[in-house]
């Protein structure tokens, strides 16, 4: 491809992944991987290049724009090479025309921008979101150790006991390490979340929505395989990646659980009231994760917004109705919004007299409200607000 078939291949792309923003359709990666499956023709060199301006446009822009060409020209307002490809020449975009309106630069809808703003992610805090993410691993402690291991590449060694850091792209998947379980990718964010919820051997833990299992699986290596751990989420599809993954870390200790939306504590009755720790890790608007999903910040609602508080309350409530006496609710969102985090935390204590917060001791982050918030900029992480809450004895 040319230079300017890039360009266009692009424009392409941000049409598509605009109007799945618009419509709650596929995320963008997965339009770029579907776009690619169609033209075999695209070497490597073409695809990275490709995608690297799709998302570049992405972040670049506030505001969804009103086209994949406007996001385009709105990138080429600070790069003139850009700009100069839009020549008419095969397969290249045509020239832009006089009244043609590049996109409005910024790092979010304007609504959004305010509630960041108004949340304390501010100045270079809030353009650190519209960064690139490195790729970070941990070391499964059930099968080796980051003192040991050996790696085809050395690793930036952090603050989470395990943890390794990357550059962004680095082919981890392809490594003997990962193949044989001895290490999974996970932000560093999300292994200092699991550090918080201080899970030990013999306890019997809840990760209450558990996803595809990343965090269950670090909760496995902290507990020693000792124990009892149930993993357990709404969504059949994302749960059932969790036993291969499991599996090949050497993870026995996990159980999956399928819950019933709005049903959840008739799958819990044995358990009601016995359980030392439920890691609530919410749904939520992803803040947080803009670095990898930089075209989430269009999804997003007011609207959307409150369900996802709505939901998250919901699950607070349910997880104290399970936890035993003494024991705790340790609370995560990939959000930097105080209405995913701090609001959440003030209501539940609100809503449960008795209840305690107990600030999580973890290697990074800040204060923030009755728990500790993780940003890119300051911390080098995901966004996270992480909270402890105890039950009265």
């Amino acid at each position: 491809m040319t230079p300017a078939a890039r360009v266009q291949a692009a424009i392409e792309l941000l049409d598509a992944i605009i109007l799945a923003a618009q419509g709650g359709g596929a995320p963008a990666d997965r339009l770029i991987a579907d776009y690619f499956r169609q033209r075999r023709y695209a070497g490597s060199k073409d695809r990275r290049a490709v995608r690297d301006l799709a998302y570049a446009a992405i972040r670049h822009c506030g505001e969804i724009p009103a086209s994949g060409r406007a996001a385009m020209a709105a990138l080429g307002a600070g790069d003139p090479a850009i700009l100069q490809l839009f020549d008419g020449s095969p397969h290249a975009p045509a020239p832009l025309g006089e009244g043609e309106v590049p996109a409005a630069p910024g790092v979010a809808p304007a609504w959004l921008e305010e509630l960041l703003q108004a949340s304390g992610i501010a100045g270079e805090e809030l353009a650190a979101l519209t960064g690139r993410a490195p790729l970070d691993i941990r070391v499964n402690t059930l099968k080796a150790n980051r003192e040991t291991i050996e790696l085809p590449v050395a690793g930036e060694r952090l603050s989470a006991p395990q943890g390794l850091r990357f550059e962004s792209g680095t082919q981890v998947e392809q490594w003997n390490a990962w193949m044989d379980g001895e290490i999974e990718v996970q932000d560093h964010g999300s292994q200092i979340a699991c550090l918080a919820a201080d899970a030990k051997p013999g306890e019997t833990v809840v990760d209450l929505c558990a996803g595809a299992g990343g965090k269950a699986l670090a909760l496995a290596a902290s507990v020693a395989n000792q124990g009892r751990l149930i993993a357990s989420d709404i969504d059949r599809s994302r749960l059932s990646r969790l036993a291969p993954r499991a599996q090949r870390a050497g993870a026995g200790v996990i159980e999956t659980l399928l819950l019933d939306p709005g049903k959840e504590a008739g799958a819990f009755t044995d358990l009601a009231g016995r359980i030392d720790c439920v890691l609530v890790d919410a749904p939520c608007s992803g803040t947080g994760t803009w670095r990898r999903k930089p075209e989430a910040k269009w999804r997003l609602t007011p609207a959307r917004l409150d369900r996802f508080a709505a939901a998250q309350d919901y699950l607070l409530d349910l997880a104290a109705g399970l936890v035993r006496p003494g024991g705790r609710i340790v609370y995560v969102t990939c959000s930097l919004l105080d209405a995913e985090g701090r609001a959440r935390i003030e209501g539940f204590l609100e809503r449960h007299p008795g209840w305690q917060a107990d600030v999580p001791d973890v290697p990074l982050g800040r204060s923030h409200g009755h728990g500790i918030r993780l940003t890119p900029f300051h911390d080098g992480t995901d966004g996270f607000f992480l909270a402890k809450l105890v039950s009265p004895c």
